[in-house]
């Protein structure tokens, strides 16, 4: 199966290549097959700033041999971060139990329209497990935990609120909503704006968020605004009521756990380098 390819023309070719070589590299240090390569954050949410690093997210699979050993070699890898490159990965273990746990982050990783390289058909099936296996009420509590931490990250000392953590509020707030109208679905898409027009939301808030994207999309990192009062009024109205902690999976942890066994195990065999 060849790996697909999916960038936005403005990508900067000269960070693309390096990206690459990153990968390539990990590949042949670490032993390591890397079926999947994404953008995430800010650039694969729809709302980067002029000044925003490339934040490439990877998964790979180390060697048959490596699993099977008391000494297993560390679940992450990372490479150097600066201003401009953070890229690391997962192994696909860890990426298959946070998806177990409900962790939004990993199945958001599936389905990233932005792809540096990109098994489908690895991706699909994780997907399909996720839906198997993922409590949408974990997801809930993940996305509202999300949104919580950064709206008390939100205001500046000056009373200014940060543009974006604004929108780091916002998308996971969006994405609870997308779920109430998805059931079935393991996690929101990545696109904030795919959120925003697939939900119900007062006229003056939508109005207010597509002032603050336009403003957010020529504003560096540390930009500030004034908050909106029809976006404050719809954050605090997302975060009133904490989502419950008690709910009960799909299936029973035991099956859960039989099920991701045997993704794993046969993922490893198609995918471990000799």
């Amino acid at each position: 199966m060849l790996l697909e390819r999916s960038l936005p023309g403005d990508f900067d070719p000269a960070v693309v290549a390096e990206i690459d070589t990153r990968l390539a590299a990990v590949e042949r240090d670490e032993r390591v097959c890397v079926p999947i390569a994404i953008e995430s954050g800010s650039r694969a949410w729809g709302f980067p700033s002029p000044d925003s690093d490339y934040d490439c997210r990877f998964v790979f699979v180390r060697r048959r041999d490596d699993y099977a050993s008391l000494w297993t070699p560390r679940d992450v890898i990372e490479t150097p971060l600066d201003t401009i490159f953070d890229v690391n990965g997962w192994d696909l273990g860890k990426l298959i139990k946070l998806i177990v746990k409900g962790n939004a982050v990993a199945i958001e990783w599936l389905q990233s329209p932005i792809r540096y390289r990109f098994r489908t058909d690895v991706a699909n099936r994780l997907l399909a497990l996720a839906r198997s296996v993922t409590d949408p009420a974990a997801v809930r509590r993940h996305y509202w935990s999300l949104a919580k931490t950064q709206w008390s990250r939100v205001f500046q000392d000056d009373g200014s609120a940060s543009l974006k953590k604004l929108f780091y509020v916002l998308r996971p707030i969006a994405a609870m909503a997308w779920l109430d109208r998805h059931p079935g679905e393991p996690a929101a898409p990545m696109v904030f704006q795919l959120l925003i027009e697939a939900i119900d939301i007062p006229d003056d808030c939508r109005s207010e968020i597509a002032e603050l994207l336009a403003r957010k999309l020529v504003t560096n990192e540390l930009g500030t605004s004034i908050l909106p009062p029809a976006i404050g009024r719809y954050i605090e109205a997302g975060l009133v009521e904490e989502p419950s902690s008690e709910t009960p999976g799909p299936i029973s942890l035991e099956e859960r756990g039989k099920l991701a066994d045997r993704l794993f195990l046969d993922l490893v065999d198609e995918l471990a380098p000799e």
